[in-house]
């Protein structure tokens, strides 16, 4: 193998294992052994650590095999593997960085599982059905710290970012959940707890891993991933030329409005965002999707839906209206269903392409960090 290359992937595994190190260690009953989830590493990366270890490069398709055909649940099981390997990898690696505290199944068939990490913090992950296939909501950090002041993700600020694996493995468990009625994962968001573009570079390991292949295979098109607006990561992301769907949590027409609503607007002016929104649809030509929460009374005049229109009328892109989930550490409320179709209708005047999100899960704990906020109170104080 190459020096650099060897190098570079050593650098890469010993970046792994420090994360997990850092995480913090939230059980007082029990040692925590952190250990760098196998599910972070792509195939190539794979072979090189085989190979490092005096194991055939050939052995990582059988344990990608393993992983996301067979999804099995210990090292012990991947029979055609020797057994000095099935140790060195139990050594090396966690397979199951994940506990399911609880599952929540709506009417609709909208499931939300609340997951116990290796450390005891908790996040969510959402599966939604759709005429199309079934969607994957993933969560990419421990809490938040854009402060949003409509979302139960930022109760108690960011606790710590997610570790590719342990972004993966959510899939990973929702698929072994579907495995039980023969359906499959077809779609992906990264729309669940946290800010994608502040934990940029394990989000971006996530993806070539679900797009991968030999990984779980879900097409790059199927995948959506949303910002609240960091505009140097918008930038970097157009750069990157994926065929990745991009959004945008907009939620207000002018700049006053959304720094009440979002603080990040602070930080990156409506303006300067809009001029990077304008950066990645001509980088790319792809279209982008402005995700708009209606809030009763403060953003869902008609008088909004026009200005909103001017602001992004020179913009390819698509509207997506989004009927709040009421949080009851929120004082938002619904916007009437009169007034959500009165604001469709004006934006689809000017010739903007808009939808309205189809509510789903609204009996059980819908709302993003929601269910979390009321089972986890202790890490979202």
């Amino acid at each position: 193998m190459d020096q650099n290359r060897l190098q570079t992937f050593n650098e890469r595994i010993n970046d792994l294992v420090d994360d997990a190190k850092e995480q913090p260690i939230r059980k007082k009953k029990e040692k925590v052994n952190l250990k760098p989830s196998i599910y972070s590493l792509e195939p190539h990366e794979l072979k090189q650590w085989l190979e490092e270890n005096g194991e055939k490069a050939f052995r990582a398709k059988q344990i990608y095999e393993w992983l996301y055909e067979k999804r099995v649940k210990t090292f012990e099981e991947m029979s055609n593997l020797s057994k000095a390997l099935r140790e060195k990898l139990t050594d090396a690696f966690a397979l199951t960085t994940l506990s399911t505290i609880i599952k929540q199944q709506s009417q609709d068939g909208t499931i939300k599982f609340l997951f116990e990490l290796q450390d005891g913090y908790a996040i969510e992950t959402v599966l939604m059905r759709h005429e199309y296939g079934n969607s994957v909501c993933v969560t990419t950090q421990v809490g938040c710290r854009i402060g949003c002041t409509f979302c139960a993700s930022t109760l108690g600020g960011l606790k710590r970012h997610l570790l590719a694996g342990e972004i993966v493995e959510q899939v990973v468990k929702v698929q072994q959940a579907l495995d039980e009625t023969n359906e499959r994962v077809s779609h992906i968001v990264i729309m669940g707890i946290g800010e994608p573009f502040d934990n940029y570079d394990a989000m971006m390991s996530f993806l070539k891993v679900i797009n991968h292949e030999q990984g779980l295979n879900i097409g790059a098109r199927h995948i959506t991933v949303s910002t609240s607006g960091i505009v140097p990561k918008i930038y970097k992301f157009a750069d990157e030329q994926l065929q990745i769907n991009f959004a945008l949590s907009l939620h207000a027409p002018n700049q006053e409005l959304r720094q009440k609503l979002m603080p990040i607007a602070r930080a990156y002016k409506l303006e300067e965002l809009m001029e990077s929104i304008r950066y990645y649809t001509n980088k790319t030509g792809r279209r982008v999707s402005f995700e708009y929460g209606l809030f009763g009374g403060e953003n869902d005049s008609v008088a909004h839906a026009e200005e909103l229109a001017v602001l992004i009328k020179d913009i390819k892109c698509h509207v997506n209206l989004i009927p709040v989930n009421y949080v009851p550490e929120r004082d938002y409320t619904r916007t009437p269903r009169n007034k959500i179709f009165d604001f469709e209708k004006t934006l689809k005047k000017h010739g903007i392409n808009a939808t309205i999100r189809r509510e789903q899960g609204s009996d059980i704990d819908a709302a993003c960090g929601q269910l979390r906020a009321k089972e986890r109170e202790q890490e979202t104080r």
